[in-house]
């Protein structure tokens, strides 16, 4: 059988797309002379990913990470300084909102593991801050540099440290424009795992193929109750909310019926594609 029921959208410039495990999809961005720093065409390469992979019924968890010594040293500041020219209309510098959402603000539906295998900064750690899970490299390290280069880390990142790891160490982290390492950023919570650099990828895949087993409407429901409970202010209305919609769809659907018999007969459950 194929990995996929639909054809993944082109990917010309910047990633990479496998399938290491059932139901998980690993991509790399691959910009490695570059530190994979992205540009605007990048970005929108990802952004059809992004959308494809959430559609996409046989897939259920992806992996992102970098190839070299870089997961990502963020947007790439020699397009942005060239949008910045007095001859580039304004409404075209690279620093305005976008027309699609970067990793760094994706809502989603599904999961994602980082396997940060080198430097992340910039918008390659706003990514980082943003995933389900995090195994990182042990000479790894992560940094926001924005404020040392008269720009803002202004795609998702702040208000997530701050849910994160509190107000305290996201304004160490952001207002100093420091590098952290891996095993800071384990301490602090945003990184599951530290792993040898040669293993970080193999790691990750490990985490998403344990998520991937489970039920397809299970991990999207589940996913959606987490997201609930770091986005919203009310912890009791973020239940509210994904009792109302996702686990209502779960209820409707084939994959409860089956987990259920599939205990009750001792065997291992026979999943169906999510159609939450």
């Amino acid at each position: 059988m194929a990995p996929t029921e639909t054809p993944p959208p082109p990917t010309p410039t910047f990633l990479k797309l496998s399938y290491p495990a059932p139901r998980v999809l690993l991509i790399r961005m691959d910009r490695p002379k570059d530190l994979n720093a992205m540009s605007t065409a990048a970005q929108w390469e990802m952004d059809s990913v992004w959308k494809w992979f959430d559609l996409e019924p046989r897939l259920s968890v992806a992996v992102i990470t970098g190839t070299g010594r870089a997961f990502s040293a963020g947007a790439d500041l020699k397009e942005w300084n060239s949008s910045m020219a007095d001859d580039v209309d304004p409404k075209n510098r690279m620093g305005n909102a976008p027309a699609f959402k970067p990793l760094s603000r994706r809502l989603g539906k599904k999961p994602v593991v980082a396997a940060v295998n080198g430097l992340a900064l910039g918008a390659g750690c706003e990514f980082v801050v943003n995933c389900d899970l995090v195994v990182a490299a042990s000479d790894a390290y992560f940094g926001l540099p924005e404020v040392r280069r008269g720009v803002a880390a202004i795609g998702g990142a702040l208000p997530r440290l701050i849910r994160s790891i509190g107000l305290q160490r996201a304004s160490e982290f952001a207002l100093t424009g420091r590098n952290v390492s891996a095993q800071e950023m384990l301490q602090w919570g945003v990184v599951n795992k530290v792993v040898p650099k040669e293993k970080v990828v193999e790691e990750a895949i490990r985490y998403a193929e344990t998520i991937a087993r489970n039920s397809p409407d299970a991990i999207v429901c589940t996913r959606a109750g987490l997201r609930q409970g770091w986005e919203t202010a009310s912890v009791e209305r973020a239940v509210e909310w994904t009792l109302e919609k996702e686990f209502a769809e779960l209820q409707r659907g084939e994959n409860i019926t089956e987990g259920l018999k599939a205990f009750a007969e001792k065997r291992e459950p026979r999943w169906k594609a999510s159609k939450l």
